[in-house]
């Protein structure tokens, strides 16, 4: 049992795991700081942020008390999911994509292409060289 325990624990799967969610962690500050200093602010300019949450429909309910549905929470919380997103994927995903290309597209210029190996001779061509050889070496 401890055994199976210790195998799972010292895969390299579990250790890059870990790597990456203590990476996530630290990453979600920057990606939150760069939402809440940029984007959040630009969103203000033509929202109220104050009001969001009262966005909605209210309804009475069978005890008489008044429900609101904060349609507006849902609707912030949709902004900042996107805002994120996109702070993500144009900020990080985007440039180190094109990164990678241009490195994978020098790696393939500057390294020396192997010269291609002639194809192996068929058994048939073999057999009949072999032949050919054996016959001249009969004749001289």
């Amino acid at each position: 049992m401890f055994k199976g325990f210790k195998d799972f624990l010292l895969r390299g799967n579990v250790i890059d795991l870990a790597v990456a969610v203590v990476i996530g962690t630290a990453f979600t500050a920057i990606v939150t700081a760069v939402v809440n200093s940029v984007i959040n602010p630009l969103v203000s300019l033509f929202f109220k942020a104050d009001a969001a949450g009262d966005f909605g429909p209210q309804i009475r309910s069978i005890y008489g008390d008044m429900v609101t549905f904060p349609l507006g929470d849902l609707i912030s919380a949709i902004i900042s999911f996107l805002a994120v997103a996109a702070v993500v994927y144009f900020v990080f995903v985007l440039p180190m994509n094109t990164f990678k290309a241009h490195v994978e597209a020098r790696k393939g210029t500057a390294a020396e292409q192997p010269e291609e190996e002639p194809a192996a001779a068929t058994e048939a061509e073999l057999l009949v060289e072999i032949r050919d050889l054996l016959a001249k070496n009969v004749r001289s």
